[in-house]
């Protein structure tokens, strides 16, 4: 018996997210109790696996095989369903982002597990196993009771605390038979540069009409390279053509969780709080004191964004010269 997390990489490396993740399925199979296994697709340095130790993971399960160095869902799906099958693992827990959230159904079909999207925090109770996790686009909390054997969970993004839990690491090579063969091929990729990638960013300065026209948006800019944040905007901004559709936040665009969110002249409809729930700081301006983004906001300000961004971006620039 086992709980297995799948730990995504990016280009052989790991991000934060993954060691929340870590941290996480070490703890939840404490709980249990049973063992935590992590799962490593594509090509990662021992070193680099090696860190999954500092957060509990004992046991790391590594499939280097060329051919999976790139996402197919149906290949990974084949490939994690089969190490939790060899584990008999009773949990499958992976990150509730774009990866995580094409693969967790399949998996769920495929091992003929219940699934809960989207938790923040461990269970409430094993027996029976129940989660919670938000709803209502996050003003609400759901209790959601799982009755399968075999269950599969996605953490939502900084939901869960990192916690150094320093473990020796046994590392082993894993060639599943069950992939078949792969159909998708990628020759090449198209890597953005000099911008930081909106669904990585730990910090996001985003725009809305409020902004009045896209010529308003230099300050925007300013704000997100002084920061080293990724820039974002509201659907109406996104579909009148002032931004790309890539920047659009909201449960039809990015589902994003940043440390911090910036939301200037965003009036906060339930579509874009939906997408911006999970940040854990949000700081909003707005004319409208009584606008539906002061509802979710940490802090907030009623103001026009277009004063109140120059005073920041100077404010920002005189601290980090002292």
């Amino acid at each position: 018996m086992a709980v297995l997390v799948y730990t995504e990489n990016w280009d052989g490396k790991f991000k934060k997210s993954t060691f929340e993740l870590a941290s996480y399925a070490t703890r939840l199979a404490e709980k249990i109790p049973d063992q935590v296994v992590a799962l490593s697709i594509g090509h990662v340095e021992e070193e680099e696996l090696k860190k999954l130790g500092r957060y509990g993971i004992g046991k790391v399960i590594s499939v280097e095989d060329d051919r999976f160095k790139t996402l197919d869902n149906q290949v990974y799906t084949r490939i994690i369903a089969e190490v939790a099958e060899n584990l008999t693992a009773s949990v499958v827990v992976l990150a509730h982002n774009n990866s995580g959230k094409a693969l967790a159904p399949r998996l769920s079909v495929r091992m003929k597990a219940g699934l809960v999207s989207g938790t923040t925090g461990l269970p409430e109770s094993f027996e029976p196993f129940i989660v919670i996790k938000k709803t209502f686009t996050g003003k609400a909390l759901a209790k959601v009771v799982i009755h399968t054997a075999k269950k599969i969970l996605t953490l939502a993004q900084n939901s869960y605390q990192v916690v150094e839990q320093v473990v020796p690491v046994e590392i082993r090579k894993f060639v599943p038979v069950s992939a078949g063969d792969v159909k998708t091929v990628v020759k090449e990729v198209f890597k953005q540069t000099g911008k930081v990638i909106l669904t990585d960013a730990d910090i996001v300065v985003s725009g809305g009409r409020g902004m009045k026209s896209p010529e308003n948006w230099g300050p925007i800019e300013e704000l997100a390279k002084i920061l080293g944040a990724a820039t974002a905007c509201s659907r109406p901004v996104s579909d009148e053509g002032w931004r790309p559709h890539e920047e659009h936040t909201g449960q039809t665009g990015k589902v994003i969780a940043p440390v911090l969110y910036f939301a200037f002249g965003i009036s906060g409809a339930i579509q874009h709080v939906a997408g911006i729930s999970s940040s854990k700081f949000i700081v909003a301006v707005n004319t409208d004191k009584d606008a539906p983004i002061f509802e979710v906001a940490d802090y907030g300000i009623v103001g026009d964004a277009q004063k109140v961004l120059p005073a920041l971006i100077e404010a920002i620039k005189e601290a980090k010269s002292i």
